[in-house]
């Protein structure tokens, strides 16, 4: 057994040895059986205390359990390190995930409070800062289901010329569904492409009606929508900002 001596001499009745030292003993034993032959006649010393050389010291410590080689610990000390950064990799980016996540949700609750007519608002600010000009429709007359018109030129004379629909139910939480859908494909004409925002999402026949319309339609649900707001919101006029006012923060890479 290996030990480290970590006291001065002591002396106690208590002990059936009075004369004594605190060790430390290292865990494990090491076998003779490893041991080159010097060092156990070496080892093998009637005297009680005696000093071995560096070869008999060198063989016990490459031959204990715990011994570790230089290369090894090295290695370890690698790998820890490793490890280490990997692991503050990780809580970073799970801190910048929960960031963002919150951030998120934070403007979804901002557009769910919006009255019907500042969603409106809202889409075709999104549309201006898409590279657009729009054109609220008249509300009852003439605008065949849509609410906005967007085009490069603002008159739907250059293409292309995209039909807006905006459905904001503040206090109920339905879907739109197949019927809204239908309707709002009915009012599209060649070549115009359609684009329908619902904040509370839509149903999966409504999906369906949108994948097989003979016009392009685009479904924009509030998860959709918020993501939009994000990557455009640099570009968006003041109006816009203001209703959804948000502040960009750094976050380190």
């Amino acid at each position: 057994h290996l030990g480290t001596i970590m006291s001065n001499y002591k002396y106690s009745e208590e002990f059936t040895y009075h004369h004594y030292r605190n060790v430390e003993w290292q865990e494990g034993a090491i076998s003779r059986d490893k041991l080159k032959i010097a060092s156990k006649n070496t080892l093998g010393s009637i005297l009680t205390l005696f000093e071995v050389s560096k070869e008999v010291w060198d063989d016990l410590n490459v031959n204990h359990p715990g011994y570790i080689s230089e290369a090894e610990w090295e290695m370890q000390q690698e790998m820890q390190q490793e490890f280490m950064e990997t692991y503050e990799r990780q809580e970073l980016e799970q801190l910048k995930d929960d960031a963002i996540s919150r951030s998120l949700e934070f403007i979804k609750d901002i557009v769910s409070n919006l009255s019907w007519e500042e969603t409106e608002y809202l889409a075709a600010g999104l549309m201006r800062a898409m590279g657009y000009k729009t054109r609220m429709t008249k509300k009852g007359g003439g605008d065949l289901g849509s609410d906005i018109m967007a085009s490069p030129d603002g008159l739907a004379m250059v293409e292309p010329i995209i039909k807006v629909k905006v459905k904001h139910r503040i206090k109920s939480k339905d879907k739109v569904g197949a019927p809204d859908l239908r309707s709002f494909i009915g009012g599209l004409r060649t070549p115009t492409k359609g684009i329908y925002i619902s904040t509370t999402g839509f149903s999966k026949e409504a999906h369906y009606e949108a994948e097989r319309a003979n016009f392009q339609v685009t479904l924009i649900d509030l998860d959709l929508l918020v993501e939009l707001i994000v990557e455009y919101y640099e570009k968006l006029d003041s109006e816009t900002k203001a209703l959804i006012p948000l502040r960009k923060i750094y976050w380190p890479i």
